[in-house]
């Protein structure tokens, strides 16, 4: 059973790893290249342009239902519409660069075009919606650090180390947990689950959708650790249209991104938002059923086409250097901070110490639930920093702390600028 388990996850892997390494490289291109500062005005007008100029924003960008969230809030809170944050918040987390290749290595091209003109389609639907039934589109605006002055331009080989640094560091750090639940659940699932299964055990198409959305809604997946689930459950029998749901509701919805907008943006916002994906996904999944031929999205006829990128040997290559990357990236978010803890324990007494001896070095210390990626972090370190008085901010989003060095720090202040990012404020540390 172990060396059947084994040789399923391996194949999952090698499949995906050299198009998840070009996927990962382009988002790092992204990063680096598109400046996020100032988008925010090409999303700022109560017209059709700033919808779909949202919508094409977040289709190629990697960011999970997680990570899309403060990312959305600050485009709102800097001036974007509603509707225009709207299609941002339903586009974005469906799609990636990264989530397209990787869908077309395992799922075949049909579903890699399907997956973003439907992204594309929701997220202008949503945001037109909102624009029509939302009066006040506008949210306060909060003075972001990046507000006070023009970023510089950066050198074209820092720039390169950006494309690294995150495309093949951060990203991974993001969606690592969930990458490898998706992989280890689609292996299980191939030998668990008999084949044919959806097929002589439910028979109904709207019945499977159905079921996949219920699971799917409050479950967390990235765009990315949904795609080996849905292929495996392809080869078990599972209609195209109900594994096009998974693909959509899985990354675009959870209760943690469900709870953000509504406190962010309001009930209505949020009803949009949920009725927009979950109505999107099951016409979506009918059409595909009713209309497209079924052999498109046969994973048994899928088998037999090529999608490797030069053979065994570059997927073998593709695989160690996946699996380094990913190793390296559980180790930067779990096992050194288990490492550092003594280290860190042993500076929170010099710092209270500093404290106590100089009044020109306070450290203020809160605790915050809801910052689950680094795109969390930086938008709280972003935030805060941009308060007067402010020296210094240090986000570990794994424990919830949040440490700020300055002088005269109002903690109301920094309660309101938590609370209006989405995450919620649980009080000072002593």
């Amino acid at each position: 059973m172990v060396k059947i388990f084994g040789q399923e996850l391996y194949s999952l892997v090698s499949e995906m790893a050299p198009f998840l390494l070009l996927g990962f490289f382009f988002a790092g291109l992204l990063k680096a290249f598109i400046p996020s500062d100032g988008v925010a005005r090409f999303m700022g007008r109560r017209n059709f342009g700033s919808l779909v100029n949202a919508t094409v924003l977040g289709i190629p960008l990697p960011l999970c239902s997680c990570g899309v969230i403060p990312t959305g809030i600050a485009f709102y809170r800097n001036g974007a519409t509603k509707g225009a944050t709207t299609s941002f918040l339903i586009s974005t987390p469906q799609t990636g660069v990264d989530s397209i290749l990787a869908t077309y290595a395992m799922l075949g091209l049909p579903f890699a075009i399907i997956r973003p003109i439907v992204a594309l389609i929701t997220g202008i639907l949503g945001g037109t919606v909102s624009h029509l039934l939302e009066k006040n589109q506008f949210g306060a605006t909060i003075q972001s650090a990046a507000g006070k002055s023009k970023p510089l331009k950066q050198p074209l080989g820092q720039r390169m180390k950006t494309v690294i640094s995150y495309g093949f560091g951060e990203l991974v750090e993001d969606i690592v947990k969930w990458l490898v639940i998706g992989l280890v659940a689609a292996a299980i699932l191939s030998i668990v689950i008999p084949d044919s299964f959806f097929t002589q055990h439910i028979g109904n198409p709207w019945l499977e959708m159905g079921l996949v959305l219920l699971a799917s809604v409050p479950m967390y997946i990235c765009a990315t650790g949904s795609i080996p689930l849905a292929a495996v459950l392809l080869m078990k029998g599972l209609s195209p249209g109900a594994a096009l749901v998974l693909l959509m509701a899985g990354p675009a919805t959870n209760v943690a991104t469900m709870m953000v907008v509504g406190n962010s943006m309001g009930r209505k916002s949020l009803l949009i938002y949920l009725g927009t994906i979950i109505g999107g996904a099951l016409l979506s999944g009918f059409l595909i059923n009713e209309l497209l031929p079924t052999s498109w999205f046969s994973m048994h006829h899928h088998a037999h086409h090529d999608h490797t990128m030069g053979g065994p040997i570059i997927n073998l290559l593709s695989t160690i250097v996946l699996t380094f990357i990913i190793l390296l990236a559980a180790w930067n978010k779990w096992g050194r901070r288990l490492v550092v803890n003594k280290r860190t324990q042993k500076m929170d007494g010099q710092n209270n110490a500093r404290t106590q001896a100089s009044p020109d070095a306070l450290y203020t210390n809160i605790r915050v639930e809801g910052m689950t990626c680094n795109h969390c972090r930086m938008s709280v370190e972003k935030t805060l920093m941009a308060m007067d008085g402010v020296e210094e901010v240090t986000v570990d989003q794994a424990e919830g702390v949040v440490k700020i060095k300055g002088k005269d720090i109002d903690p109301e202040l920094v309660a309101s600028r938590i609370k209006e990012l989405g995450y919620v404020y649980k009080g000072l540390l002593d």
